[in-house]
């Protein structure tokens, strides 16, 4: 569903950064203690987006948790999953799951897999840390 705007974000930016891509959006990016449990969450209001991400995330999981808020923001306008986990049964696990797979495509960006390579070989040769190809 998100590959080929994940796509589109590549060649109108020029880049798979998100925080660039983000910036460039006018996306607020801001870092926060959001404690042990939450990467991050999306908000618009008053039609002003934000990425809070939280700020003991080191390494991959900071450009991976911009990502997928990223992905959020164009997948799903207007959704607050976080009051959906809050106050209703509908299961966010699908809007999760894409948005997992929009962030895996955006940091991949335009790197395709080479002639008898696995998809395994490909998301470690990208910088996809295992735990994450499910994503894929």
């Amino acid at each position: 569903m998100g590959k080929h705007i994940t796509i589109e974000l590549f060649q109108t930016h020029g880049t798979n950064c998100p925080i660039r891509i983000a910036t460039e959006r006018e996306i607020t990016v801001l870092y926060e203690d959001l404690g042990k449990n939450t990467w991050g969450y999306y908000t618009c209001i008053r039609r002003m987006p934000v990425i809070h991400i939280n700020s003991r995330l080191q390494g991959f999981l900071r450009p991976f948790a911009v990502a997928h808020e990223l992905g959020h923001h164009f997948l799903h306008p207007g959704v607050n999953t976080p009051f959906l986990r809050r106050n209703t049964l509908f299961s966010i696990d699908k809007i999760e799951r894409e948005a997992n797979h929009f962030a895996l495509h955006l940091l991949i960006g335009d790197l395709q897999s080479e002639l008898g390579e696995t998809s395994h070989q490909f998301l470690l040769r990208c910088g996809i840390p295992e735990q994450f190809h499910e994503f894929y």
